[in-house]
């Protein structure tokens, strides 16, 4: 199984604001494209929060075919909306896992 990891940091004027969007808009959005079996959003902790808070998206999905189907096809539409929603007030990076 594959785990894209989306790691985000959020300024913290936004932070209620980003996760309510995540959890009831984005998310479903992601998931209801078919391709990921899972998801959760998870909070690191021991960071330093004075600015920003951290967050890591991931989606599982059966396999680099589904992966790569969702980068293809999806991916730069659901960066826009983002990009949209909170402009600069964030800032991903992405890693890709696989479970043994």
């Amino acid at each position: 199984m594959i785990v894209y990891n989306v790691t985000v940091s959020v300024e913290n004027a936004v932070v209620d604001a980003w996760v309510k969007w995540m959890k009831e808009e984005h998310m479903p959005e992601l998931m209801a494209i078919g391709l990921f079996t899972d998801s959760r959003l998870c909070r690191l902790l021991e960071q330093d929060e004075v600015e920003c808070v951290t967050y890591a998206a991931q989606y599982t999905c059966n396999s680099m075919a589904e992966y790569n189907t969702y980068i293809d096809k999806y991916a730069t539409t659901m960066r826009e909306k983002s990009f949209k929603q909170f402009g600069s007030s964030t800032i991903a990076f992405r890693t890709l896992m696989e479970i043994i």
